[in-house]
């Protein structure tokens, strides 16, 4: 009994299976720009002329599922054992189905290649994806429709983004008001690879159509304030949003004919890679995963969320009651890099003796290292405060290095906590990326958080999150949670506990932290 799961990210198509004991068994990729270079994409995508506007070839999608699954099939692996798929997308990516494309689906010939099969079906040939940062104009005309950025906030758990789906619908609207009438469904790329699995529309899960900025995140349907600010007519183009849980169907006909399928083959939602990360690393409430690479992303499992014009709230791709938050911080391995470079001699060894040889909270020296302009919180700079909260221009090197590491792990505590986020008796703290490997660097983010730290590999967390969401799909109507159904997964390791003490040190830190960055942000808002 095998789970398949595809993955459609921004250089390669990808697909992974398990079995029923959780193991990984199977994985197959396409990369875009070496497997299909008819498509001239550079890093999966077009970038066009206006450095603003980032789309990917949705017919590239297509032929690249042909592809990884011709190559499954050249490898003997026996689809006849799949017992349910699920899938995840490149976030807030969309998908312009033309009319008459359902039936197309509903029909596919299982003697031709889907990319043969789909050509025609689309009104947009290029899709937007999240790198796209043009509309800007519809942004700013959606925060005011509503009120402002808190109020849109809190209705989709996110001010207006640039590369959010919604805003993206609306300049498809304007600049092209025959193409969107021409539309007949409007697909996340999530939705999209469940349509062609499904061999009929896909309903949008709620977890992916969080980061659209138009569905209510607490009544979980989509916004008519938001829906009436963006294109006239976008419900019927969007369909009802489903549980991140739902059962959509079996798997099309095509499939069963074509590679072998059962025909009671099972499709489950498939959803966005950032939720699908969450569920591949298996968070629970109170859990929070840290991302340490070129910019330093936080995870969080929320019950009670508080949305703010920082960070996004989305609805919780594995239970239905709750939520989940994602937060993006712009300096982060590059910064750390900087500073180890000037006070450390460039090596890791260096920098390590010196958070070891420097007591938890700095002797009060907190500092704030924004090398480039910084999502969370908007401002650029360094500034550092000795103990008296007064400002210095120079710390130690020691200091200056501890201050750093304390400071990046003290904002991402404190906006956690702004958008609802608690730490509970049995919180972990999973560390992934590059930084997660330097035992020091998480022990300071231990005792931040006074939390055990673990290490993770998450070398195929979207996918094989997506993979154990197939699993889940079949036992959650029953009312099995997600972490029963996949209890027999590969255990995170315990790199560190926090050391006895640090509440104590760091509730004042933490204090003095937000309330410097709000005497910045005061400083440099107009």
């Amino acid at each position: 009994m095998y789970f398949l799961a595809e993955g459609i990210h921004k250089q390669q198509l990808k697909v992974v299976a398990i079995d029923e004991n959780l193991d990984l068994i199977h994985q197959n990729n396409v990369q875009f720009d070496i497997e299909l270079p008819e498509f001239r994409t550079q890093g999966g995508v077009h970038i066009h002329a206006d450095r603003l506007t980032v789309t990917s070839p949705v017919l590239m999608w297509v032929k690249a599922l042909d592809m990884t699954l011709d190559k499954m099939k050249a490898t003997g692996f026996d689809f006849s054992c799949v017992r349910a798929l699920s899938g995840s997308g490149q976030q807030h990516g969309s998908v312009y189905w033309k009319k008459g494309a359902c039936q197309a689906l509903r029909h596919l010939d299982p003697e031709k290649t889907l990319h043969q099969l789909l050509q025609g079906q689309f009104a947009v040939q290029d899709s937007p994806i999240w790198m796209d940062s043009s509309t800007s104009a519809q942004c700013s005309h959606l925060e005011e429709s509503v009120g402002c950025a808190q109020t849109l906030a809190d209705i989709t758990g996110s001010r207006a983004y640039e590369r959010f789906t919604g805003n993206q619908i609306a300049k498809i609207h304007q600049s092209k008001p025959d193409v969107y009438t021409e539309t007949e469904r409007i697909s996340l790329v999530s939705s999209f690879g469940a349509s062609i699995f499904l061999g009929d529309y896909a309903a949008v899960d709620f977890s992916d159509g969080s980061g659209m900025n138009l569905m209510d995140i607490f009544s979980k349907q989509w916004s008519p304030p938001c829906l009436q600010a963006t294109a006239p007519g976008l419900e019927a183009k969007l369909g009802a949003p489903v549980p991140s849980t739902a059962v959509l169907g079996d798997v099309s006909s095509y499939f069963v004919k074509r590679y072998g399928f059962p025909k009671d083959c099972k499709v489950v939602a498939f959803t966005g890679d950032n939720p699908g990360s969450l569920a591949g690393m298996r968070l629970q409430e109170g859990d929070l995963a840290v991302s340490l690479g070129t910019s330093d992303t936080v995870f969080l499992w929320i019950k009670e969320p508080k949305p703010t014009v920082e960070g996004h709230i989305f609805c919780n791709p594995v239970d239905c009651q709750a939520y989940m938050a994602l937060i993006c911080f712009k300096n982060g391995s590059l910064t750390r890099e900087r500073i180890r470079d000037a006070c450390a001699g460039g090596t890791w060894d260096a920098f390590s003796r010196s958070l070891r040889s420097t007591p938890m909270g700095n002797q009060g020296n907190l500092g704030i290292y924004f090398d480039a302009m910084e999502i969370t919180p908007p401002a650029v700079g360094t500034y550092r405060l000795n103990k008296e909260d007064q400002a210095v221009e120079a710390f130690t090197q020691e200091e200056e290095i501890r201050a750093l590491v304390e400071g990046q792990f003290l904002a991402k505590r404190v906006h956690a906590e702004k958008l609802g986020y608690k730490i509970l008796p049995g919180t972990r703290v999973l560390a992934t990326g590059g930084a997660s490997s330097n035992v020091d660097i998480l022990q300071v983010l231990s005792d931040v958080f006074n939390a055990p730290v673990y290490t993770i590999d998450v070398a195929n967390s979207a996918c094989l999150g997506c993979a154990y969401r197939a699993l889940h799909g079949l036992v959650s109507e029953a009312g099995e949670a997600f972490q029963e159904a996949v209890r027999n997964a590969p255990e995170p390791q315990l790199a560190v506990n926090p050391t006895p003490g640090a509440e104590e040190v760091y509730e004042s830190l933490l204090r003095r932290y937000a309330a410097l960055e709000e005497r910045i942000l005061g400083e440099t808002t107009p």
